[in-house]
């Protein structure tokens, strides 16, 4: 019996869906926990092989060793020694040690090394050598004059007879006299004058005045005139 109303068809309810709904679910379930299985071990093997290349050593240049037997040297670096250079005065000439020498002796000795001589005589007493200069031990060369520093004052002396020298000679005698020559009219010929004369009184280094050759002409002297 109808109500007047076309029959309606009834949805399927809670209880119809019961076990198909179950059996979803656990399907998703699995396949869920299957995935998240497979994910981890994939993970792991990447995770294992990272390790393996972090854990290899890495190569680095190294120097192979000497062989055995031998022995490694180091050549010392070759260096040339300075070469040092002295001057020294011809024939090695040094002032010798005057300083307490009388000053005759100290001339004779300079005169033996070809060396010049000056005398400075003082207002002391003696004849000794005080000083010199170049200082004694120096290196000089042949010819340089070395000065004398005398306690003393000049001693006399007396003048030689030069007239009738040759006028080298005659200078020679001077020097060791302790006299210096002067020329009036060179220095060739012989000696026709001097002055001081022969004998007169002078002191060590005064000069003596030398007329060599011919003497100077002398004028001839005007005629008188007529008264």
């Amino acid at each position: 019996m109808t109500d007047g109303y076309p029959e309606r068809q009834s949805s399927p309810g809670p209880a119809d869906q019961g076990p198909d709904r179950v059996r979803l679910l656990l399907g998703g379930g699995l396949a869920v926990v299957l995935l998240a299985v497979i994910g981890a071990s994939g993970g792991w093997i990447l995770a294992s092989g990272d390790s393996r290349r972090a854990d290899r050593p890495v190569a680095a240049a190294t120097t192979a060793p000497a062989p055995t037997g031998a022995t490694p040297t180091t050549e010392a670096p070759r260096t040339t020694p300075p070469v040092t250079r002295t001057t020294t005065g011809a024939g090695g000439l040094t002032v010798p040690e005057l300083v307490g020498v009388d000053f005759e002796d100290a001339r004779r000795q300079l005169h033996e090394r070809k060396l010049g001589w000056r005398l400075v005589f003082g207002a002391g007493a003696g004849r000794n050598v005080e000083r010199t200069s170049p200082e004694p031990g120096t290196t000089v060369r042949r010819g340089v004059t070395v000065t004398l520093w005398v306690a003393g004052p000049a001693p006399a002396v007396a003048v030689p007879d030069l007239v009738g020298d040759d006028c080298d000679d005659a200078a020679d005698d001077l020097v060791e006299a302790g006299l210096y020559p002067r020329y009036r009219t060179g220095r060739r010929g012989t000696v026709t004058a001097q002055d001081p004369a022969a004998g007169g009184a002078v002191r060590w280094n005064d000069p003596v005045a030398l007329v060599c050759g011919a003497p100077p002409s002398t004028p001839p002297a005007s005629p008188a005139p007529t008264p």
